[in-house]
Parts: structure tokens; sequence; C-alpha cells
């Protein structure tokens, strides 16, 4: 014996890989191995990233603009965000309320790191998205994973919220729209979550908006820090540009909160990534600044995927699943499912067994729910081909129907 500690701190035991993660690295061993995978697994749009956002890069690449910048992002692209704020919401934003990071995911993350302390709670709305409560864990804090079923339309209600606070109480994440579900609170929704709060004042509202702009709703989509002005200084809103402009790699996510805490996550950024890319920054700006016809067309056609989606898997029998108001997922109630039994003699014992079944035998990949505390349920990325989601869909109900109520003789 060495003697050694274990190679890896307790922070890093207690959390899990990203299940979305593991799935698209799963996809892309069985591709490897030849294997056709119809794959609706990927998050992100499966659109280019606008000419115009690339030529702005390109622009600052060959201005030379290619240095640190401040901690908390460009002026120019503080700015922007302010304005897309204010444009979107009627929110006032100044300067020193606004930080820029590599990814929402990593302004989320810091902004959990600079308040938890061991023991603090976080209350996470289930579903979620897969890396709330490890991220909650990764940073001494404990999740309380607060079930919110589909009869619920999969949210937060003011009973649930109210029975889940306590005086260690620090977060509460609204996901809007959701990620699984595609669900969205109202206005009316997000007032009655903020009279709830308004009597719990040592608690902040940690608001990921990431896809607010794929939206298929005729009003605007709500956020809480403009439908409650009295809850700002406790919300701190998180978005980005990865879904909305197609620029996932780009890594480019903001916050928008109180001073305070904006403060300590660029105190916090200062001693990891110093600052996000600098290319990356200027293409964000001409994404928020510039014409916004990507954005209409791409939510045209996310919202004829859905439809047509939505009525295929409902059309499944033993699958059914309500359609969304954001993003492009669907989140499909598989329940009737389990129990049955394969054409090999195994068991669907819960939701990773069917979505293993769709996977080996019609060589269709998602994502099991209870990776997004939504046991009996998996979920469908429609960030993809109008064509691969009819072939896809066809195999899921060709799956489904070669299942039987008893094992087979």
């Amino acid at each position: 014996m060495s003697g050694l500690p274990p190679a890896t701190a307790a922070r890093v035991r207690r959390i899990n890989p990203s299940p979305s993660t593991a799935a698209a690295q799963r996809v892309r061993t069985l591709k490897s191995q030849g294997l056709t995978i119809l794959d609706l697994t990927v998050g992100e749009p499966d659109f280019d990233t606008p000419e115009h956002v690339k030529a702005a890069a390109i622009r600052a690449i060959e201005a030379g603009e290619t240095k640190y910048t401040p901690v908390n992002g460009t002026p120019k692209l503080r700015a922007a965000i302010a304005g897309k704020l204010r444009e979107r919401h009627g929110l006032e934003c100044g300067d020193a309320r606004i930080t820029v990071g590599g990814g929402a995911k990593q302004v989320i993350f810091l902004a959990l790191m600079a308040t938890l302390d061991e023991g603090d709670e976080v209350i996470v709305p289930a579903p979620y998205w897969v890396s709330y409560p490890d991220m909650v864990r990764a940073n001494d804090g404990t999740p309380v994973i607060v079930e919110c079923p589909e009869a619920d339309g999969f949210k937060l209600t003011p009973e649930r919220l109210g029975a889940a606070l306590t005086e260690r109480t620090r977060w509460v994440v609204l996901n809007t729209p959701g990620n699984p579900t595609g669900s969205a609170y109202t206005v009316d929704e997000l007032r009655a979550l903020a009279q709830v709060l308004l009597d719990h004042p040592h608690v902040r509202v940690l608001t990921d908006e990431i896809y607010d702009e794929i939206w298929y709703r005729e009003e605007d989509t709500p956020s809480l820090a403009a439908v409650e002005p009295r809850l700002a200084e406790r919300v701190f809103l998180t978005n980005g540009v990865s879904k909305t402009y197609a620029m996932t790699g780009w890594r480019i996510g903001y916050g928008v909160g109180p001073a305070d805490l904006v403060t300590a996550i660029n105190t916090l950024q200062s001693q990891t990534s110093s600052c996000p890319s600098s290319v990356s920054q200027a293409a964000a700006v001409a994404a928020l600044t510039g014409p916004q016809d990507f954005v209409r067309e791409t939510v045209r056609v996310y919202r004829a995927r859905r439809d047509a989606t939505v009525k295929l898997i409902n059309d499944v029998p033993l699958l059914r699943c309500t359609v969304p108001d954001g993003g492009f997922y669907l989140l499909v109630n598989c329940q009737d499912t389990l129990g049955r039994f394969t054409p090999a003699g195994e068991r669907i014992e819960n939701d990773e067994d069917f979505a293993r079944h769709l996977l080996d035998s019609e060589q269709v990949a998602v994502i099991h729910g209870a990776a997004y505390g939504a046991p009996g349920y998996f979920r469908i990325s429609f960030a993809t081909s109008t064509e691969i989601l009819t072939d896809a869909c066809a195999r899921i109900a060709t799956a489904c129907a070669a299942l039987s109520a008893a094992p087979p003789l």
C-alpha cells in the first residue's frame, strides 16, 4: 500500500459523467463499427452558424482581435447583451450586472461555485437538464429534486415550491423553455411562483433561458426578472448564443444579475479561464445585433419538425407525448412498454432498457428519461432532418410492435 490519497477529490467522486455526453459517445462508437445509427440524442442545432456571424469572426481575426479581453467580456458584447434584454423583456441591465463566460454551462457552474457552501440546498424541478444536480454536488451543495409530473405540464407549482423551501435553500432553478420537456412557464405561472419566493428573501433564482428564442407560442417568452421586478436583485438570468444561433462550438454564454454575484463570478473566472474567446465574442456581437432572419427561419423549420414528430410518436401504440412550447426536444412517455418482452425474451424493466431496445433492435439512439429525473420517459431531439425523424419514428414503431405481453416461447 502506497498510502497515497485517492487520485480524485471527493467533489469529483460524488458526480457522474453527463448522460447526454455518454450517449453521444456510444453513438460515435457504433458508427465507427460501421453501423448506421439514427441519432436523436444530440442537443444542438443541425444548422450552420449564420454567414454574417462567421464573417464577423473572420474580420476580428484579420484585425488582430485575438488577445485577452476583460474577464467579464468585451464592452461591445456586454452592450449587445444589455440591448437584447431591453428589447426582449424591457430589462435595464447596467454593465456591472453582466458577465460573459465560455458557454452558459460555465456561467451556471461559476454562479453555484460562488454561492454554495457545504449543506446548502438547491431546488431542482424534475424533469431537469442532466447537469444541474451534479453541478450542485460538485460545489458542495445538496440538490433537492422536486418532481413535476406530466399532469402539471412538467412545471413547478407554487405548492410544490413552498413545500421544498427550507432555511438552507440558496437557489431555485427554473429552466424555461426546459430541457428535456420543452415546457415553459406562462406569465401567470411565474407570478404565482414569485409570490412564494417573495416570502423567502434568502433564496435566489437561477433562470436558464438558453432556449428562449426557439419558441412556438404567439405571445413573447416571459422572464421572471421582468414579470416580478421585486425579485430583480435575486434573479440570475443565464442565456447564450449556442442554441438560437447554432453556435454551440463557439462557447459563449452570459449571466445577468446582482452586481455582487457578478463580481464573485468574475473573480472565479479570472482564476480559471481568464476570459472567453475574443474571436467568439466578436461573433456573438454580430449574432445578437445583426439580422434575425436566421432565427425566424430556423424556428419555422423546428415547428414543422415538432408537429410532424409529435403526430408520428402519438400514433405509436404504447407511446405518447405532449406538445412542447419551445426548444427542440420531445419527452416521450414509454411507461406502457414496461413489463413487456423483447423478441429475445428480455423484459423491459425501465426506460433505460427501452432505450437500449431501440438502439439494439432498430439502431435508433435516444436518451433514457431517468437521466433527467423522469423515469418512464425518453428524450428525442428533433434538431435533425425531417427524413431522419420520419425514418426514426417508423423504426420506433417497429420496435414497439415487437414487444409482447408475455415472454416468447
